[in-house]
């Protein structure tokens, strides 16, 4: 069983909903013993939750003590030295113990850099592991943004759920074709509609590789296989625009052993990484006795993980390969020709 601490991050575009989110999440009882981190500058950054929280108290530097036993900092330095502080201040017991983090990013954000955090230090990745990327799209607004702004594009790309927020602004055909959009741009992802920022915590948080209660490997709600889109009838494929964002499911030949397979992946990011958002996949291989989730950003693979208590009737090692500009052809050879 991974013993890491869970990491959520949570972004989405400029006034998508993110602070009314956070700040209904932290209210609710099953949030007790979450760290969060708002990814602004300075201590304006804590002032909608301190708002929220009048009993909130500082415990040790930037980071804030809230009424309901969670703990909140501003990142006033890099990402990844704050993830330090915080993990190094809760083993020194400077400040309260918390079981999981949430990762709150500006609206304008690229997930791709904060994700690479948890990937490229030594002592974040031993200490913390990527549950889920969570993003807030506006109803309203969410699928002009999505045409507009590559960085809305991107986030709605990686994420592994999606929230629709601020329904009641919305009719229903903006909210439908903005979920057809979404789907079309990453149909791995969950979608929840959410109001006011109301929602069960449940569908947010352990909403990775293991379930809550820790027992259980849980890959299915993890690696979500896209499906293809089919083109409309009467018309011919279209090949996709270069600047596009899409995903697609690569299942793996079998047998495959993991010190065969490895170099593979290092190869494939680095060939591929400039086009490569995120890359996450289940392996069964002969030389572990366990099947293996592996997870990539970029140029950097990340640490690979055994489920032990994975159980499959039909064994299939697949990976989800989600890319901006990326050669279709040339990554399923590249993943499958070893």
């Amino acid at each position: 069983m991974d013993q890491r601490i869970p990491v959520t991050l949570l972004t989405g575009f400029l006034g998508s909903g993110k602070t009314t989110l956070l700040n209904r999440l932290l209210s609710h009882p099953g949030m007790k013993n979450t760290a969060v981190i708002i990814n602004e500058l300075g201590e304006t950054g804590l002032d909608h939750i301190l708002a929220q929280n009048v009993e909130s108290s500082y415990v040790a530097d930037n980071a804030v003590l809230l009424q309901n036993g969670c703990v909140c900092c501003s990142m006033s330095n890099e990402l990844a030295d704050t993830m330090r502080d915080l993990f190094f201040k809760r083993a020194m017991q400077a400040i309260p113990q918390f079981n999981r983090l949430i990762i709150e990013t500006t609206g304008m954000a690229d997930p791709g850099p904060i994700l690479g955090n948890l990937l490229n230090e030594p002592v974040i990745e031993s200490v913390y592991r990527l549950d889920a990327v969570v993003v807030t799209i506006d109803a309203q607004y969410g699928a002009q943004q999505i045409e507009t702004h590559m960085e809305a594009r991107k986030q709605a790309a990686v994420a592994d759920v999606l929230l629709i927020t601020k329904t009641d602004l919305a009719t229903d055909t903006q909210i439908t074709e903005l979920k057809e959009k979404l789907i079309v741009l990453n149909p791995g992802a969950t979608q929840h509609k959410v109001l006011h920022g109301e929602i069960d915590p449940d569908f947010l948080i352990d909403v990775g590789l293991f379930d809550p209660s820790g027992q259980r490997a849980e890959p299915e709600r993890w690696l979500r296989a896209p499906v293809r889109r089919q083109a409309l009838r009467g018309t011919l494929p279209q090949k996709p625009h270069t600047d596009d964002i899409h995903s697609f499911t690569v299942t793996l030949p079998s047998p495959i052993r993991w010190r065969d397979f490895r170099p593979v992946l290092l190869k494939f990011c680095q060939n591929f990484g400039e086009h490569l958002l995120r890359l996450k996949g289940i392996l069964h291989v002969t030389d572990q006795d366990h099947p293996i989730a592996i997870h990539a950003v970029h140029f950097t693979p990340y640490p690979s993980t055994l489920l032990q208590d994975w159980q499959e009737d039909e064994p299939i090692s697949r990976i989800v390969v989600i890319g901006k500009g990326l050669d279709e052809t040339a990554a399923r050879a590249a993943l499958t020709e070893f």
